[in-house]
Formats: structure tokens, C-alpha cells, sequence
């Protein structure tokens, strides 16, 4: 697994990655992501995922266009699969994700999976909100969320 640090408006990302595609994006919060022995400081494999993140951040893209292999069980990749159906400045509700995936009794299970997600803003959990339209959990802090969803122009206060 290779790894790289990058500075964000969101602070400092931690994104590991490997042969497969990108694996995590970690966001410097409370708690650093603790490194494998086996890890290995990247050269130029994270480079395009880098360059599009500054490109997201800078307001020049909206989609990314990487490899990505996020490790969980099926019922988080499917989660996370919808995750990437949200369009780029929209939001929806954990409950409206439990329906897109045909599993509407499922919220909190979504709302836990939702939480579980490894490559943070590449996969746009931050686009799930509460039903009634409050910022609700977010991994990285509600901080973080509201700055992403306000560059989407999803969240205007």
C-alpha cells in the first residue's frame, strides 16, 4: 500500500491507495490514521487522485475519475456505491439512501455504513443530511461537511 500526505482546505489528507485504486482518504481529525509497518511513502502513484482533489477544492470539478477500492462488508460497498449516485451539490436524507438502495428499513444500517466510508469526499458521504434537513454526523466534523457542502453550493448560511 503506498501513502501521501496532502494539504486541503480541509486540513491535511491522509490518502493510501495500492495496484487496485484508492483505498482511503483520511481527513487529520481527532484521532490520526494509524500507518502499517508494510506501507510505503508514494512516489507518483497518488498523483492524479491529488491533482483532482485540488481541482474539487478549487471549484473546477465535480466528478472524480479514479480506481477506487474501498475495503467493507457488501452492504457498505452498496452504500457506498449510492454514495457516488448523489449528484454533485445536492443532498439527500439517510432514508432516502435506504430507498436507493431498495432497503428502506435499513436507515440506521445506511446511517452506520455512511460513517464506515474510507475514501471521504471522493465518496460524497458528506451529501447525506438529516431528514429534516440538518447537518448530522460527519467523521471528519460537521465543520468539515458544512465547508464541503458550501463549495458544492449545497449549503448556504
Amino acid at each position: 500500500m503506498y501513502y501521501r500526505y496532502h494539504d486541503s482546505p480541509l486540513g491535511p489528507l491522509l490518502l493510501a491507495g495500492d495496484d487496485e485504486g484508492l483505498r482511503l482518504l483520511h481527513m487529520n481529525a481527532a484521532q490520526p490514521w494509524e500507518l502499517a509497518q508494510d506501507w510505503q511513502a508514494a512516489a507518483q502513484q497518488l498523483d492524479d487522485a491529488c491533482r483532482q482533489l485540488d481541482e474539487y477544492f478549487a471549484g473546477q470539478r465535480q466528478q472524480f475519475q479514479l480506481r477506487l477500492a474501498p475495503a467493507g462488508t457488501p452492504f457498505q460497498r452498496e452504500v457506498w456505491r449510492a454514495l457516488l449516485e448523489i449528484p454533485f451539490g445536492r443532498t439527500c436524507s439517510y432514508a432516502d439512501l435506504a430507498q436507493r438502495i431498495a432497503r428502506p428499513k435499513a436507515v440506521r444500517a445506511v446511517g452506520t455504513a455512511n460513517g464506515a466510508n474510507p475514501i471521504a469526499v471522493v465518496i460524497p458521504c458528506h451529501r447525506v443530511i438529516g431528514s429534516n434537513g440538518t447537518l448530522t454526523g460527519y467523521a471528519g466534523g460537521l465543520e468539515r461537511k458544512q465547508l464541503l457542502l458550501q463549495l458544492e453550493g449545497a449549503w448556504l448560511l
